[in-house]
């Protein structure tokens, strides 16, 4: 895990040591373990690297690093099944210095080309220089864990692992105003039309599962998806082979990512994500003594978890390491959280995880393992329900019955009336009426100014309204939802040098996932049903059949009602109408507090809106 920025100019003048560092001293904090960089021949290529160390641990691992006089890389990430492919590449006479993942990178480029990408199991985000055929290759990991942004003009192409990177070799800071418009009325943090949109004008990230070439001397740069999944192919496996193969391949995935050269731990929210991923690695040969873990806890909070991260503790030999975030830490950080995050975040949760990580680092544990992802991927959140009852509403009107009845009687009171009905049959008029009902509540928003709803009030992204469980799914992981979340995890983690982990995001177990029909997903009212019935012999009950976890929640409410925060909530006010974003008439209003997954959580987004603008 690492820190990476480029240059590339047909004029020297653009390119030199001094640039390239200002670069990676504004990424420092994702690699304290060394620096360096490297200009080549012609004074045209220059690339920069910062290093957090965690596989091969010596000077032969660091970078830039040159193969065979001809390609240089910069590699941020980890490619898990690097020791697979080192075989396998050894077998087909390649040669290696070092005991890197980095290498193997190198190596595979050199054999497959782009389909090298195809063979890598990891989160990355990489460039290769290719002095021979003067252009860069770079990519992205399937799901975006890692991130890789650009700026391009007439005379340069610049990237790095963060936009303050590229406001270091001077790239101008200038926010997107169609996305603010959407993140204060919608929340909406990224473009599910366009993965290429950030808030900042001029400023692209690359998407995930996706790679980019630029032609060094025509200035030519073309982007492409390199991996999708497929959903409308479903087969049904009975229930036992598929506990088994999902055991198989979640198992597989916790193996590959406990290889590390430093000390590992897990982060554990006493939820059944991070709880799966303990009580996995606990099954695996070679696993720790023991193992510690990361918690954020909110004692006399009504979702404070330390009842249940209690639980996992006396199942397995774990030191259990805690930390109780409050507002005045909120307060302290504030200003450093929106320093590392860049864009804007959605509540205050960002911050309960930031804690976490910064908590993990002071331990001397540089790779954390974490449950995120599982939500997604088999449909862990309460408004999946819908999704699946309209799709057994229209297919299987009995098993609709039984379902809707059994997820009363486990206490899931959402309504369904006949608007549920009429999109269930006719779902493309329903995705139509949403679009139109949204974006009419958008744009008659009271907070905002009329003149900026009158410029950039038509930036409403649809929603592709699909009919069944695995479509929304797909919109969740690959178009709207996760790659907001990977972000927060990336940036707070490596605010302290600490590497997270996604066993849940290893793309073989996403593929058999997404090729299961939705029951195993949503079942008899319980969400994610294939994990909690994998789970049920190796975790306590009380955290296998739970419903009420929402991920790092802190008691938002009660945080926004502190007096320095609500000063910093009538100074972003003010900001904003100044920056003719907000109406004068807000200035006026009552500060509503409100918790962190509140739906209309509108001083939280000016709050963090306004400290985008001006950090």
């Amino acid at each position: 895990m690492c820190g990476i920025a480029g240059i590339l100019s047909p004029d020297p003048a653009n390119i030199s040591r001094q640039r390239l560092k200002k670069m990676t001293d504004a990424i420092a904090h994702r690699g304290p373990d060394g620096e360096d960089a490297w200009i080549n021949p012609s004074g045209q290529v220059g690339l920069g690297h910062r290093r957090l160390a965690i596989i091969d641990l010596s000077p032969a691992a660091a970078q830039p690093m040159h193969y065979l006089d001809r390609y240089t890389i910069l590699h941020n990430g980890e490619i898990y099944n690097y020791l697979e492919l080192r075989s396998l590449l050894q077998s087909k006479g390649y040669h290696f210095t070092s005991a890197s993942d980095t290498e193997v990178i190198l190596a595979a480029y050199d054999h497959y080309g782009s389909e090298c990408l195809q063979y890598f199991d990891g989160m990355f985000a990489f460039a290769i220089w290719d002095e021979r055929e003067r252009k860069l290759f770079a990519a992205r990991d399937r799901f975006g864990e890692k991130p890789l942004f650009y700026f391009k003009d007439a005379t340069q192409f610049l990237f790095a692992s963060e936009m303050k990177a590229l406001w270091a070799a001077g790239v101008k800071k200038e926010s997107n105003r169609k996305l603010i418009f959407n993140f204060i009325t919608i929340g909406y943090t990224q473009n599910p039309a366009n993965g290429f949109e950030t808030f900042y004008n001029g400023i692209c990230k690359l998407p995930a599962r996706s790679f980019l070439v630029y032609q060094a001397d025509s200035g030519q740069l073309t982007t492409s998806l390199y991996w999708d999944i497929r959903i409308g192919d479903s087969y049904s496996p009975g229930e036992d082979d598929a506990i088994r193969q999902f055991t198989g391949l979640l198992s597989a995935s916790i193996r590959r990512r406990m290889r590390c050269d430093v000390p590992l731990g897990t982060s554990l929210s006493g939820g059944l994500d991070s709880s799966s991923v303990v009580a996995s690695l606990f099954a695996q040969k070679g696993h720790p003594r023991r193992l510690q873990t990361f918690s954020a806890i909110f004692p006399g909070y009504e979702k404070d978890e330390s009842g249940f991260i209690r639980l996992v503790s006396e199942r397995f030999p774990i030191d259990s390491h805690t930390i109780e975030p409050c507002a005045t830490d909120l307060v302290k950080d504030f200003e450093k959280l929106v320093y590392h995050q860049e864009e804007p975040f959605l509540s205050s949760s960002v911050y309960a995880q930031f804690k976490v990580f910064g908590l993990a680092g002071s331990h001397g544990v540089k790779v954390l393992l974490d449950g995120q992802g599982a939500d997604e991927l088999l449909a862990g959140y309460h408004k999946y329900y819908h999704w699946y009852w309209q799709e057994l509403y229209r297919n299987d009107k009995k098993a609709f019955v039984l379902e809707l009845e059994a997820a009363r009687e486990s206490g899931v009171d959402d309504r369904w009336t006949w608007r549920n009905r009429l999109a269930a049959n006719l779902p493309v008029y329903a995705g139509i009426f949403l679009k139109k009902k949204r974006t009419a509540a958008q744009r008659s928003s009271k907070g905002l100014s009329r003149d900026f709803v009158g410029q950039f009030g038509f930036s409403y992204y649809d929603i592709p309204h699909f009919d069944r469980l695995n479509g929304v799914l797909y919109y969740n992981t690959f178009m709207n939802g996760m790659e907001e979340l990977l972000r927060y995890a990336d940036r707070s983690s490596m605010a302290h040098g600490v590497e997270v982990r996604l066993p849940f995001l290893d793309h073989e177990l996403v593929e058999f996932l997404f090729s299961l029909p939705s029951h195993f997903k949503i079942r008899e009212g319980w969400t994610k049903w294939l994990l909690r019935t994998s789970m049920e012999n190796d975790l306590p009950k009380e955290i296998v059949w739970r419903k009420d976890k929402t991920g790092y929640e802190p008691p938002q409410r009660s945080w926004m009602q502190h007096p320095a925060l609500q000063e910093y909530i009538h100074e972003a006010r003010r900001q904003l109408v100044k920056a003719k974003i907000l109406a004068p008439a807000v200035l006026h209003k009552k500060i509503q507090p409100q918790d962190a997954h509140a739906a209309e959580n509108n001083d939280w987004r000016y709050l963090v809106t306004a400290a985008c603008l001006t950090s």
